[in-house]
């Protein structure tokens, strides 16, 4: 969209719609919400929480939730691990750091992590709110369809060739939009804290330059601006109301080169996109999982050793390109979770990537080194025209013999499509929170959370959060069955 005066006329025929967004935010309730977006929904807490009790064991997990509790504040909501209470703020940093300290969190086809922001969000400030259940249920779908939305009409695949990271840039929104539902606030009030949030929009790609922890806060900091910003737009701190789509400044003209801005609120209300939410069984980037599992089926089905294959080609997006197909240099285990070319050669070896694989020892193990580096990655343009609807990868094996096997992947397993049940959630979660905190303290945190959109508060599960005590452990469990 080059013409200036074409940007603006898109501009005023959108004018509007963060209004008309917030004015579903106010008005949502639990009863609006459908049963399988609920069922949804719970399994993301629970996914949610055993994501951030394992990232509370990663370095950069420890150091957030440290700072968080020096900086303390008002004792308002539990800092998991820490056996303290800290303010709303505080608090939602560190679990939303520590959620995606592993990049093991639920994710969307609109390129965010939505569980990241929204459920520390829900849990802190309904914690201090007192909030029912039916409030918590109604405040974690409205987080979760205003990220999506608001990713949306970005056009997430522009957008993060921009070098955005979607997840900082809509989370702040998707924060206040479940903070105002807690906080009840009216229509008007819940888009001035839209207004606020979204000019705290941050977040940027640069990490993968040198694996710098910043991925990692990225949530955390999201959920503390969309926090403040409703508490100051109830005390009257007004924001601007047309964050989304003023001609000048506005959030999606500034983000993208071809904003949808009517994505925002097509079908509002009748479309729910937590229904699309993707579950990870991989605790990779969410984009290398088809060609994961690719490689992996045709390791299963043809009973390849290794060192029968003489190469092996990828065929992906030209956006994944960008963002995972960089030269492995084995530097971190973030760059390790986000390289392609690990993220496969791993999976062949260990027929896994799971925890094990992304261990500072294994990342640099010479064996699986030398394989990622010789794995070739090209643009398959049916892949690349169907992408970012659909996360595709292919995976070619070509024998010592000179056969040549391939497998194309369009639905992963963990996409909306090909979905994990809900026992395979509770395992994964079980994976994670015994390696983090035990197995009975997991349990306990695990049956709370199936009880929270029921009845009672937020209270039982904070408290427990709060005290549940991390062992000290190297990444590592029992991989998931199937």
């Amino acid at each position: 969209m080059d013409d200036l005066e074409s940007w603006k006329k898109l501009a005023r025929e959108h004018r509007g719609i963060t209004q008309e967004l917030a004015g579903f935010i106010a008005g949502l309730r639990a009863q609006d919400v459908p049963a399988h977006t609920k069922e949804i929904l719970s399994k993301a807490l629970v996914d949610t929480l055993g994501c951030g009790l394992y990232g509370l064991t990663t370095p950069w997990g420890g150091i957030m939730r440290d700072f968080a509790h020096e900086q303390q504040g008002p004792a308002e909501a539990a800092l998991w691990g820490a056996g303290a209470k800290v303010s709303v703020a505080n608090s939602v940093l560190s679990s939303g750091t520590a959620i995606h300290s592993f990049d093991f969190d639920d994710h969307s086809r609109a390129k965010i992590h939505p569980g990241a922001l929204v459920v520390p969000v829900v849990l802190a400030l309904g914690e201090r709110e007192g909030a029912d259940s039916d409030t918590l249920l109604a405040a974690m779908a409205a987080g979760y369809e205003t990220m999506n939305r608001v990713s949306q009409a970005a056009n997430p695949s522009r957008t993060r060739m921009r070098g955005w990271h979607l997840t900082g840039t809509t989370g702040t929104l998707a924060a206040a939009a479940a903070a105002s539902v807690i906080l009840k606030l009216d229509a008007a009030t819940t888009a001035s804290a839209l207004g606020l949030a979204g000019t705290q929009s941050a977040g940027l790609w640069a990490f993968t330059a040198d694996g710098g922890m910043s991925k990692r806060m990225h949530p955390g900091r999201s959920a503390q601006a969309g926090v403040v910003a409703a508490l100051l737009a109830k005390r009257g701190f007004q924001g601007p109301r047309y964050i989304l789509e003023a001609e000048d400044g506005g959030l999606l003209f500034g983000m993208s080169d071809s904003p949808r801005p009517g994505q925002l609120v097509d079908r509002l209300g009748k479309r729910w996109h937590a229904d699309e939410t993707c579950f990870k069984p991989h605790a990779a980037c969410g984009s290398n999982h088809a060609c994961i599992d690719a490689a992996l089926q045709l390791m299963r089905e043809h009973r390849f050793a290794v060192s029968d294959i003489e190469r092996v080609v990828a065929g992906i997006a030209s956006v994944v390109n960008t963002q995972t197909g960089f030269d492995y240099r084995a530097d971190s285990v973030l760059n390790a979770q986000m390289s392609l070319r690990y993220n496969i050669a791993v999976a062949m070896f260990d027929g896994q990537a799971y925890l094990e694989q992304f261990t500072p020892e294994r990342i640099v193990e010479k064996n699986v080194v030398a394989l990622a580096q010789k794995i070739e990655i090209e643009i398959d343009p049916e892949i690349d025209r169907a992408y970012p609807e659909i996360y595709g990868g292919k995976v070619s094996f070509v024998t010592r013999s000179g056969e040549t096997f391939t497998c194309k992947i369009d639905y992963s397993r963990g996409m909306p499509e090909n979905p994990m049940q809900r026992e395979e959630i509770a395992r994964k979660y079980m994976s994670l929170g015994a390696a983090a905190v035990g197995k009975e303290a997991a349990a306990e945190i695990l049956a709370a959370a199936d009880r929270l959109f029921e009845s009672g508060t937020a209270a039982p599960l904070a408290k427990l959060l709060m005290n549940a005590k991390i062992l000290p452990q190297a990444p590592g469990s029992e991989a998931l069955a199937g």
